[in-house]
């Protein structure tokens, strides 16, 4: 059995001082310190050492649920987290070991196992499980492969493709022969795209005016899939550009997260039917037992180099504020993490 405690540990945490009303400040989240009694029997102690910030945790801080609670007021925030153990009253978990939980935002958190995954740090990085190997890397998995199903020579075009999801999207097509379309909004992410991910042609959408006629220069014969990780205008593009029975994988809407009125985009949806276009939203919860599938698709195309990935990384928890505020300004490239 493992080390145990029998003195209360102080924890530092982020809480969500006030709801956001468009773009959030760092007037909308406090650190407070807070008491975790002691273990009992059957309990573990983890201190966090990565978290992450993703931009799906913006809809948690409305009002009202969607597909997940919204987070209380007063309250630690949550999302993933590496973390290790350093206190054990469980057999099955042992000090030492890496454990992938939904505990971030917070420096210490116990538990009795439930929800929580050991990890093999000998695979990768510890941190690439909140990335690659983790539920982004089985986002990007699960919305190209199980939904998509682009065949070898599909046109493929993915939003925010620089960013932890889209990149590994990009990835994935062209290990499966497809032509690959991306866009991002920095020099150096389209560097990174052109150079490092390999893809065909990347558009940089804050130079653009028209959208939908540089997605159609470089996809002359249209688009058959699109990635969807921004909504608006990049969606209205892709449906103009859209081949008869392409799909619209619908992943995220970064665009529209903090809008405080409906957007206006896409305004052409009645091409959907015309085209006969397939648009379906997922969430990758809903296919957690194709996990074991997705590992052995991902490991041997990490081994290979066919994927790899960016990180930025934050140091402190102080820090995790403006890291989730910077995924809004773009300010990363690839995955958003937090080193505690």
């Amino acid at each position: 059995m493992s080390t145990t405690t029998s003195q209360a540990t102080r924890s530092k945490q982020i809480e969500l001082a006030s709801r956001p009303n468009g773009k959030p400040s760092a007037e909308n989240f406090k650190q407070t310190t807070v008491e975790i009694s002691p273990i009992r029997d059957g309990e573990f102690l983890v201190r966090n050492e990565w978290m992450s910030v993703d931009p799906y945790m913006r809809g948690r801080m409305k009002e009202g649920d969607s597909y997940v609670p919204a987070f209380e007021l007063d309250s630690p925030l949550e999302g993933g987290c590496i973390g290790k153990v350093v206190a054990s009253r469980n057999e099955e978990f042992k000090e030492g070991d890496y454990v992938l939980a939904h505990f971030g935002w917070r420096e210490y958190w116990k538990s009795n196992g439930e929800g929580v995954n050991p990890i093999d740090p000998e695979l990768a990085p510890v941190q690439a499980y909140l990335g690659a190997l983790g539920m982004t890397g089985m986002t990007a998995w699960v919305g190209l492969n199980k939904i998509a199903k682009p065949k070898p020579g599909s046109t493929v075009f993915v939003s925010a493709a620089s960013g932890a999801v889209g990149s590994i999207v990009c990835q994935l097509a062209k290990a499966n022969g497809c032509r690959v379309i991306g866009s991002a909004g920095k020099a150096e992410k389209i560097r990174w795209l052109q150079e490092k991910a390999g893809i065909d042609a990347v558009i940089n959408y804050k130079q653009s005016s028209d959208l939908g006629g540089d997605l159609r220069k470089h996809a002359p014969e249209g688009v058959d899939v699109y990635f969807d990780n921004v909504g608006g205008e990049h969606l209205e593009a892709a449906i103009d550009v859209m081949n008869d029975f392409g799909v619209c994988v619908e992943c995220g809407m970064i665009s529209t997260y903090n809008a405080t009125e409906p957007p206006t985009a896409p305004r052409n949806l009645f091409k959907v039917i015309a085209k006969r276009i397939r648009m379906q939203g997922f969430i990758v919860r809903d296919h957690m037992e194709a996990q074991n599938e997705f590992i052995a698709d991902m490991a041997p195309l990490i081994k290979a180099d066919k994927i790899i990935w960016e990180e930025t990384v934050s140091e402190g928890l102080e820090n995790a504020p403006s890291a989730f505020i910077g995924l809004f300004d773009g300010d990363n490239l690839g995955k958003s993490l937090v080193r505690l």
